[in-house]
């Protein structure tokens, strides 16, 4: 098998058989052995009934319905898991990335690399969407001491040595590019334009992004631990001069009584800062509970088309 190209399905359910005829033109137009791999994020549209049609008019497209849902990535992880492709593309099924872009990225993969991920120009997403993108990323660089680009998506091709380095690592907080990213490998990125949602919107809301943004941090880097106890050794440096400073007052001048609402002022600071820094302590200690019950990313109900005998099992 030349390509497999994943995708994750949640959503959408009306341009499933437009994604599929456009890559099938232009997966065919290359001519190299292909196969599509559809992971049914166990969507609330009920795409899954278009899966099973697509499936039984094509049998190079694998159909799997997982048997909740797991989240985008995890969906993801689902569908490398089970593809047998030397070059890997994965793609969301929304068509804001270009089926016509992948013999793009297979060309530039030809140059020597071991990944080519795509750099959206003219995206077509929110303002505020690109926004909190763009500050997430230099969020995300601060924490991981890494460099990251926010126009940087999923929409990628990768040889088959990254996507099993990748599947090795089986963390429950998971990224895609940003462990791509860091597995290293030859890699570079193509611009393409970014075309608009088929239908309907991203099912990503602000509170999604948020708790992934606090996940994949707090999984991947320890620096918000090390920025807490700096935090704290720089409060005790503040406080200590206080009380000197409170000392010299009272000996100065005995007879003026120090007023409470400083005080008072100091406790709710201290206070909100102490569960402050225990919330983080509790996130890493949730980010351990997570890993500890060694579950698995996925349960897959059913799976069609795979010769392969795919079973949603995998050895770590």
């Amino acid at each position: 098998m030349d390509i497999s190209v994943v995708i994750p399905v949640y959503g959408c359910r009306a341009a499933l058989p437009e994604l599929h005829r456009r890559l099938v033109d232009a997966l065919e137009g290359m001519g190299r052995s292909f196969e599509i791999v559809l992971v049914d994020d166990c969507c609330p549209q009920n795409s899954w009934e278009e899966i099973v049609r697509i499936c039984g008019e094509d049998r190079r497209v694998i159909g799997i319905h997982l048997s909740r849902n797991f989240g985008q990535i995890r969906a993801i992880t689902c569908g490398l898991d089970a593809c047998k492709g030397d070059w890997v593309v994965v793609m969301d099924c929304d068509l804001q990335d270009r089926p016509e872009a992948i013999p793009q990225l297979y060309a530039q993969a030809q140059e020597g690399y071991d990944a080519v991920f795509v750099r959206r120009v003219n995206r077509k997403d929110k303002g505020s969407t690109r926004l909190l993108s763009r500050l997430f990323y230099k969020v995300y660089e601060y924490f991981t001491d890494g460099a990251y680009d926010n126009t940087i998506s999923n929409f990628s091709i990768a040889s088959r040595q990254v996507i099993d380095a990748y599947c090795r690592l089986r963390e429950h907080n998971r990224g895609y590019t940003t462990f791509i990213k860091w597995l290293g490998f030859c890699q570079t990125a193509i611009e393409v334009e970014g075309d608009e949602r088929f239908e309907g919107e991203s099912s990503y809301t602000m509170r999604k992004k948020l708790r992934m943004a606090f996940e994949l941090i707090t999984s991947q880097s320890t620096k918000p631990l090390k920025l807490a106890t700096r935090t704290g050794f720089v409060i005790f440096g503040i406080s200590l001069v206080f009380l000197i400073v409170l000392l010299i007052y009272k000996l100065v001048m005995p007879g003026v009584a120090v007023g409470w609402t400083s005080l008072i002022g100091a406790m709710f600071l201290l206070s909100g800062l102490n569960i402050g820094i225990v919330g983080v302590v509790g996130l890493y200690v949730g980010n351990i509970f997570d890993e500890a019950k060694n579950r698995p990313l996925y349960v897959v109900a059913r799976v069609l088309n795979d010769a392969g005998g795919f079973d949603g099992k995998r050895d770590g």
